[in-house]
């Protein structure tokens, strides 16, 4: 279960609040909501979100800041709904609140947690990468500000791993583009997308399979320089994987070698690699 600051013994609550839901109807006796207290409206949101109704839950922690807008129960009606709106996959409606929250309680104990909030409605907001990135470049951002702004909080490790794969997400992006062209012989407009992936996202999944394309387009262009030194990059940091061995097997029929040739932008690459600063 997430914490949630001065919220998490609520969220850790919330199995026990599922089953006591369970044995007996919620009775408020019929009285409006502008007559109830706020901690009455605020355990009836979150018999909501037990019952697995995390955008009724939403509502009602809004209501709650609604009617007692300068309250302690407001405060944290505004994160709780922030959470149950994610929950509800309402994302858009989730980052307002979380907004909101930082926007009134920017020192908070729970900033950190509203603002981890902001990213992940960009984060879980990210679809497939046939899809246009949008979300993922926002996603990058508003995890940066979790990962400076809060380095010490409860979310910054989180924070670092979903930025890691924000950025694998990207490559993923690039890689796809590239095998596009590639397929369709279109061999310098993939190679330009592959090398993309070397210079901007180097340290990702994607970055053995991108030489291995890049062997492949240059091969077919032939320019076997440029092939014999993808090779050498592949050889040097990634023998152990499928793509070396693929790229081995191309070079080595063509009578070629895994050695660095010319002085092109791969070149480049090779040397930094070698001393220590790339990859």
């Amino acid at each position: 279960m997430i914490k949630v600051g001065k919220l998490a013994g609520q969220l850790l609550m919330l199995a026990c609040v599922v089953f006591l839901v369970s044995c007996s109807k919620r009775d408020d006796g019929g009285v409006p909501l502008e007559q109830q207290p706020p901690e009455q409206i605020f355990k009836a949101a979150e018999a909501e979100l037990a019952n697995k109704k995390p955008k009724d839950a939403a509502v009602l922690f809004g209501e709650v800041e609604r009617l007692y807008p300068y309250s302690e129960w407001a405060k944290r009606g505004i994160v709780m709904s922030a959470f149950s709106y994610h929950q509800a996959k309402k994302y858009d409606d989730s980052r307002a609140a979380a907004q909101r929250y930082l926007d009134f309680y920017p020192a908070d104990e729970d900033a950190a947690y509203a603002q981890y909030l902001m990213a992940l409605s960009y984060y879980d907001a990210i679809e497939n990468v046939a899809r246009d990135q949008g979300n993922t470049f926002q996603a990058l951002q508003s995890l940066r500000v979790v990962i400076e702004r809060y380095p010490d909080s409860e979310y910054a490790k989180s924070a670092r791993l979903k930025f890691d794969l924000a950025i694998d997400h990207l490559a993923g992006k690039e890689m796809e583009v590239g095998r596009y062209y590639l397929k369709r012989g279109h061999f310098t407009a993939a190679i330009n997308r592959f090398r993309v992936v070397l210079e901007d996202y180097q340290t990702t999944t994607h970055t053995p399979e991108a030489l291995h394309r890049i062997v492949e387009s240059y091969l077919s262009l032939g320019l076997d320089a440029e092939a014999q030194t993808a090779g050498a990059i592949l050889g040097h940091n990634f023998q152990s994987t499928d793509w070396y061995q693929d790229s081995y097997n191309l070079l080595k029929g063509k009578g070629l070698e895994m050695k660095p040739k010319g002085d092109g932008w791969l070149r480049t690459i090779y040397r930094r690699m070698i001393k220590g600063s790339w990859i």
